[in-house]
């Protein structure tokens, strides 16, 4: 039995199928997301969504989906689902659904009447193609398959309308056709593994909606496009594949790419593996570099989350190569910018403060696998260059000054923290001056490159470091630990953020920390009692009357809630990792009960993954991006920490 399995009671109902998502992609960044009923609720859904970097940077829709057809007899049964206006759902094809798993592949059971067909689906690896594998379990008569394809060609961030603008040509290929509804997008070709039959009947489906978008406050309707529909027989127990991509395939090697595509998967049997798998989702590949998306469907590769998800993503699979992979591009990046040129790789937010800082913490996870003297070999050229041009006072974000401690001035007008929600153009948590978690990056840094500087003889240097380190950590106290025992979150001369954030909880997570073994317990225990929930660690505790848990609505209202009481599973992997550095085997249990929130959490949402955050109130519903990077990458860190744990 599947572990992500579900069947015919929960598929047929809408209101419990619908919100529950399915998401593959290939290493371009590419992929095809829809519900589990193929009934699409948001503008970024799609059979094939593709990058157009001729267009621009953003990931556009050809293929929104594929209504398949059931012929017997002259008697139709549509198996397809969209949701119109006026809450009206056509041709209402869930309810022909028998089950739904997801072990290796997406696959569907249809049951109508006495046939039973099996739809599975695969994205493939290195090129931008999905490939639909139909097979008819069992019929007691002639039976004919119709696939009817709605074409969109638009970026996610838009919406398609009837227009006159609209290509109707198409030319045929081998079993099929290409078409190409605007210039500048790359030809769509929909090919079939056997001889068939393409009807050109071009109409325009108007009014198709998507309810996630209305939620958001966001414009609800496009309008598709209809080329027409392929039809040929099928025979009891035969499986024919259906591709679409943008290159045209030998329709008879499509029955073993298939075959290649399903079975090169890591099964979905178990929690872990499901973090792996998706996991991998997030590493793709570009023009020869390398970059971590911060997360689907609307994320692009952001400096911070790359960093803080890269050690979790590759390291805790003993996936070195992809971490080295991945750092070669991003060094480009850092080097560029610590050397004033323009970034020529495509990884943006560079400038904000604690990124670099967040690199040499990524860094020193790399050397915990490999070994220290590895891991300078690498990078430790890098992590100097880093410390010395920070040091330097040369980074445009960064203050070092007298007590040892960074200060980061700007924070009032623009968002320079990873809580970074804006409202006309102000951040909505104005951090800046000496921020807890900057100061707890760079205390690690400095214990962090001292030891590389010891490992290479440098001793000078080692001392210094070390010198500068002891006097961060001593400012630190001063600055941060208040008389209630926990952390400021900013300090701004005579201005200071008593809220009780999570933010200190890295000083108590990192290798190297300031704080004492009472005091790490001090913020801990705040972190326990104030913002842990099932789902991660709020952003804000429900004692400040700024508290706002609740990430629904337009925009602006969602803006107001983001940082301000939502719960982050990334943070909680920080707040286990600190739980284990300061009680060690005793919260084991603790820790793996914390977990079980976690592995619901694949049943819903985007199945298989972890989405960006959660509301800071109960019942903790997922909310935003349906699976980020920063948050898969920290869980599965937690697993393979509690491993080592369990090995004793």
């Amino acid at each position: 039995m599947s572990y992500l399995r579900f069947d015919k009671t929960l598929m047929t109902n809408l209101q419990e199928s619908l919100p529950k998502e399915i998401l593959r992609s290939n290493r371009s960044g590419a992929y095809s997301c829809t519900t589990l009923v193929d009934c699409n609720t948001r503008k970024y859904h799609g059979l094939l969504v593709v990058p157009v970097p001729e267009l621009d940077d953003e990931n556009h829709v050809l293929l929104s989906s594929l209504d398949a057809t059931v012929i017997q007899h002259g008697a139709e049964f549509n198996l397809g689902l969209h949701k119109y206006n006026g809450d009206n759902f056509a041709p209402r094809g869930h309810k022909y659904i028998r089950e739904f798993d997801s072990l290796q592949v997406p696959t569907t059971l249809y049951r109508v009447g006495g046939v039973l067909l099996k739809r599975e689906m695969v994205f493939q690896h290195f090129e931008n193609r999905l490939i639909i594998r139909y097979t008819l379990l069992n019929a007691h008569s002639e039976t004919t398959l119709r696939l009817r394809p709605f074409l969109a060609f638009r970026s996610v961030r838009e919406y398609t309308h009837e227009n006159s603008r609209a290509s109707r040509d198409y030319y045929e290929v081998e079993n099929g056709i290409k078409t190409c509804m605007y210039p500048g997008y790359p030809d769509l070709y929909m090919q079939i593994n056997k001889a068939n039959k393409f009807i050109f009947q071009p109409d325009w489906y108007r009014g198709v909606e998507y309810p996630k978008e209305q939620e958001r406050g966001y414009a609800t309707n496009e309008d598709l496009y209809v080329p027409g529909y392929f039809e040929f027989n099928i025979k009891n127990g035969e499986s024919v594949v259906f591709s679409a991509g943008l290159s045209e395939v030998k329709t008879d090697t499509l029955a073993q790419l298939a075959d290649f595509e399903v079975n090169v998967r890591t099964p979905r049997d178990n929690f872990y593996n499901n973090l792996v798998n998706s996991a991998h989702q997030f590493i793709i590949s570009r023009d020869g570099e390398n970059y971590v998306l911060a997360g689907y469907p609307w994320f692009k590769c952001r400096a911070r989350d790359l960093f803080i998800s890269l050690p979790g993503l590759t390291l805790t699979n003993n996936e070195v190569e992809k971490f080295e992979l991945v750092m070669k591009t991003a060094e480009k990046a850092i080097r560029q910018f610590i050397a004033g040129d323009p970034i020529g790789v495509k990884i943006y937010e560079m400038e904000q403060p604690d990124v670099l800082l967040w690199a040499v913490w990524c860094i020193q996870q790399y050397g915990k696998i490999v070994g220290l003297q590895k891991c300078i070999d690498k990078y430790g050229r890098l992590v100097q260059d880093i410390m010395e041009w920070i040091r330097a006072d040369k980074h445009p974000g960064l203050e070092l000054r007298n007590n040892g401690l960074l200060y980061a001035p700007g924070g009032k007008e623009k968002a320079i923290t990873w809580m970074n929600s804006s409202s006309f153009g102000r951040p909505i948590v104005p951090r800046t001056g000496f921020i807890v978690e900057f100061n707890a990056l760079w205390y690690n840094a400095l214990m962090f490159s001292a030891e590389i500087c010891r490992q290479v003889k440098d001793e000078t240097m080692a001392i210094t470091l070390g010198g500068l380190a002891s006097k961060a950590g001593a400012s630190f106290i001063e600055v941060f630990l208040n008389e209630h025992g926990y952390l400021l979150d900013y300090v701004d001369g005579n201005m200071m953020s008593w809220e009780v954030r999570p933010n200190m909880v890295f000083a108590v997570a990192f290798d190297y920390s300031p704080l004492d073994a009472k005091q790490k317990k001090s913020v801990l225990d705040f972190c326990t009692k104030e913002l842990l929930t099932p789902k991660g660690l709020r952003s804000l505790s429900p004692k400040s009357g700024a508290y706002n848990p609740m990430y629904v609505g337009p925009q602006q209202q969602r803006d107001y809630a983001y940082h301000q009481g939502t719960a982050w599973p990334w943070l909680a992997g920080f707040y286990m990792e600190a739980c284990l550095r300061v009680f060690g085997r005793s919260r084991v249990s603790f820790i793996e009960r914390q977990l079980v929130g976690y592995e619901e959490e694949l049943f819903y949402h985007c199945i298989g993954t972890i989405p960006e955050l959660f509301d800071g109130n109960p019942p903790f519903h997922g909310r935003g991006a349906i699976s980020f990077a920063m948050n898969v990458a920290g869980i599965m860190r937690v697993v393979k920490l509690l491993d080592k744990y369990n090995e004793y």
